[in-house]
């Protein structure tokens, strides 16, 4: 023990090491943080209440070999409080031909207010052969300051 402060060598040491244990796992969750894509969300999260400039992802089952797609349905979701930010489509693995996958429909945040969002999963929407039926879901869509 150290005569001046009273505090022995090992526990000292053991107080640093558990500074550095809380500084590291700081640095973690903040990288993290800023690092993080967009906040995904299934079809039971029919409300979803995000930031302005937030961008997020509605995640759904596809298949795009059966000629069905996901789409944004009348009436579309207010413009200055939500717009369409593009998808991607990630096929289940092993990938092989007529397999599914996962849909991420994305989405902006404009600005504050409510809308509604509707998607449909059709089959062979914008053609003369598209299907008036299909699976439909409904968001409630708010955007908070």
């Amino acid at each position: 023990m150290d005569a001046t402060d009273g505090i022995s060598t090992p526990s000292r040491k053991i107080g640093i090491a558990v500074a550095v244990a809380a500084l590291l796992v700081t640095v973690y969750s903040l990288i993290s943080l800023l690092t993080a894509g967009p906040q995904v969300y299934g079809p039971q999260d029919t409300v979803i209440s995000v930031a302005p400039g937030e961008r997020f992802s509605i995640e759904l089952d596809d298949n795009p070999s059966t000629g069905y797609r996901w789409t944004v349905s009348p009436p579309s979701p207010d413009p200055h409080v939500l717009k369409p930010a593009g998808s991607h489509y990630e096929a289940d693995e092993p990938v092989v031909a007529g397999s599914g996958g996962t849909r991420y429909l994305e989405f902006q945040a404009v600005r504050a207010g409510r809308t509604e969002l509707a998607l449909r999963r059709c089959f062979q929407c914008g053609t003369e052969r598209a299907d008036s039926g299909g699976e439909r879901l409904a968001f409630r869509i708010t955007v908070t300051d």
